[in-house]
């Protein structure tokens, strides 16, 4: 699934660095899930948009395993003059009994409800 995500970002945002981590044991699932990705994307294609525009550009970008097998992305998208290299790990899983987005910080909470366009 990492080499699918990675063909089809790479053939949509011609970036200038990507990254692309399986974290699906960090989550409840079963051995060998492929269904939780961190994804860091560098792109001129970013240059100008917000956050949440980047974001449902990826999600639309990969709206055919975002509809399978593919549950979550930890989206991370820079333009090239904001890279500076590194970006923040991803949050912790806070699904299934874990917690619920009301327990998230409101930083969490607020990204998850503003930026999946579902």
């Amino acid at each position: 699934m990492a080499a699918r995500i990675e063909a089809k970002l790479r053939a949509a945002f011609a970036p200038r660095h990507l990254e692309i981590v399986d974290e699906s044991h960090r989550h409840a699932v079963p051995p060998g899930a492929e269904s939780h990705f961190r994804v860091v994307l560098v792109s001129a294609a970013f240059a100008g948009l917000s956050r949440i525009a980047r974001h449902r550009a990826v999600y639309r970008c990969l709206a055919e395993e975002l509809a399978g097998p593919v549950h979550a992305l930890a989206l991370h998208t820079f333009a090239p003059e904001e890279w500076a290299g590194e970006a923040p790990p991803s949050p912790p899983c806070l699904g299934g009994d874990k917690g619920r987005a009301a327990k998230a910080p409101p930083e969490i909470a607020t990204a998850t409800k503003e930026e999946d366009p579902r």
